[in-house]
């Protein structure tokens, strides 16, 4: 059974995003200052399983083998 699967993938509290700083900084410039800024990489990826507990398994193999570093980054997992 297909399942659609979205993985947003983010640094972990703490971390230097200076991506987000450099953008913070930009909108400051043109006049949309803002209180907070963060930044994330999103994977939205039609997998194959038997369930949606077997795909939100697959999902989280993913990210822990390629995806994402879990030393820096969190992970949350939304199966369609």
């Amino acid at each position: 059974m297909k399942h659609d699967v979205t993985i947003t993938i983010a640094l972990k509290e703490g971390m230097l995003d200076p991506e987000a700083r450099a953008i913070q900084h930009a909108l400051a410039n043109l006049g949309f200052p803002t209180e907070a800024l963060s930044t994330a990489r999103l994977f939205r990826i039609t997998l194959d399983a038997a369930d949606a507990t077997a795909a939100r398994e697959v999902a989280g193999q993913m990210c822990e083998r390629l995806l994402a570093n879990p030393v820096i980054h969190r992970y949350t997992i939304e199966v369609e």
